[in-house]
């Protein structure tokens, strides 16, 4: 009688190469070898669209509690990124009133283009400059504190924590150096959210940290202060990276980039480059009984990591040019934001943030934005994923 196999073993790829050139290597493996253990990263690789979108919307049996993942680690806490069932929508919900879409459109949406204005007049005409540094970082850190309420963080502290804590949270090979920076901004951040729950508690607003404190049966201080971290993990670098990479994508594709100012297609530009490249490349998960996926035998307690970098260049869901930005592909769903009980709170405002407000923004300012240099762009990162630099000429 025939047997389930346990999925291949790799050990030749490295973190370093799925840092720096992820998408050849997922090209192959959907082909090849789309359930594989990679000994590198210590766990069951899945590459293929139908496979991810499985396991995410399986909780009871792919949990999202990873004992080994450096997330709690990097977070001195167990945060609800880690947490299933009633644990995970409790934390989850606590935070959802400042997701809201009345108080993103009434609130948050007023504030956002105050900023976005604010930025893109301060980029001066006529120069080279790297948009990551300039505009894009700092706009997504200072929108940022709006929504959570933490405004007295400077953009420049923002950035540094979030990084500190990705870094720390992909710190899949276990090196003291990130966890030492993430501790540093661990203890940053827990003295500022001290020093602005007086005021939230005086006058209470729409934003996330107003809401955790004042609810009327709040949850623990420690696990207010760990959502309000998740946020700035995420909601830094994912808004960043997509706003550069979507910006990348339209300048290296000149037809693309003139239909979409002439049509405002800025909605489709956005989804197009957060499918392309995905700003949460890969996702893990506890395997909590034995399963088969694709005919491999994946153990209890196993751990799997569905790459959504990989299922959004899918060549059975996008085709042939699945590996190529192009805004007229038309509405195909992609897994960019996850989906299941741990589909991104923040879609809708970083949505709202690049494709209503930014993105218009900018190109009104500088319909003649051009890329200098093409091959200058380095796109980084294996757990998260965009742009380190973007080099254009304004005008």
């Amino acid at each position: 009688m025939k047997t389930d196999a346990f999925a291949p073993i790799d050990e030749t790829i490295t973190i370093d190469e799925l840092t720096h050139a992820p998408y050849p290597i997922y090209r192959r493996l959907r082909a090849e070898a789309p359930v594989l253990k990679v000994k590198s990263v210590g766990r069951t690789l899945l590459t293929k669209a139908a496979d991810t979108k499985m396991v995410k919307d399986d909780p009871v049996l792919f949990s999202s509690n990873d004992p080994n993942t450096p997330m709690e680690r990097a977070f001195l806490a167990h945060t609800l990124m880690r947490k299933d069932g009633e644990a995970h929508k409790s934390e989850r919900d606590a935070m959802q009133p400042a997701f809201m879409p009345a108080n993103i459109k009434n609130c948050w949406e007023p504030i956002y283009r105050g900023i976005a204005e604010e930025y893109v007049s301060r980029l001066p005409k006529g120069e080279v400059v790297d948009l990551f540094p300039a505009l894009a970082g700092p706009f997504a850190a200072r929108c940022l504190t709006h929504l959570l309420g933490i405004t007295s963080a400077t953009d420049e502290e923002m950035q540094r924590w979030s990084q500190a804590l990705i870094e720390g949270a992909g710190n899949f090979g276990w090196r003291p150096e990130p966890f030492e920076r993430s501790d540093e901004a661990n203890r940053e951040m827990d003295a500022l959210f001290e020093s602005e729950i007086p005021a939230h508690k005086a006058e209470p607003n729409a934003s996330a940290l107003s809401a955790m404190i004042n609810a009327e049966n709040p949850i623990p201080k420690s696990q207010i202060f760990a959502n309000v971290k998740i946020a700035i993990g995420g909601g830094i670098n994912e808004p960043r990276d997509a706003l550069l990479t979507i910006i990348y994508g339209l300048l290296a594709n000149p037809d693309q980039f003139e239909a979409a100012k002439k049509d405002a297609l800025w909605g489709d530009a956005f989804d197009e480059g957060v499918r392309w490249v995905a700003p949460i490349q890969a996702s893990s998960r506890l395997v909590m009984e034995d399963t088969v996926i694709r005919g491999c035998l994946i153990p209890k307690g196993d751990v799997v990591m569905t790459i959504q970098a990989s299922a959004n260049r899918d060549e059975e869901v996008y085709g042939e040019n699945a590996e190529d930005y192009n805004i007229f592909r038309g509405k195909v769903p992609h897994q960019a934001f996850g989906n299941g009980p741990h589909f991104c709170q923040g879609k809708h405002i970083a949505r709202r943030m690049i494709a209503d407000l930014m993105l218009p923004i900018l190109f009104d300012r500088f319909p003649n934005m051009s890329l200098p240099d093409r091959d200058a762009v380095n796109f980084r990162g294996f757990g998260f994923r965009g742009p380190i630099n973007l080099p254009v000429l304004l005008q």
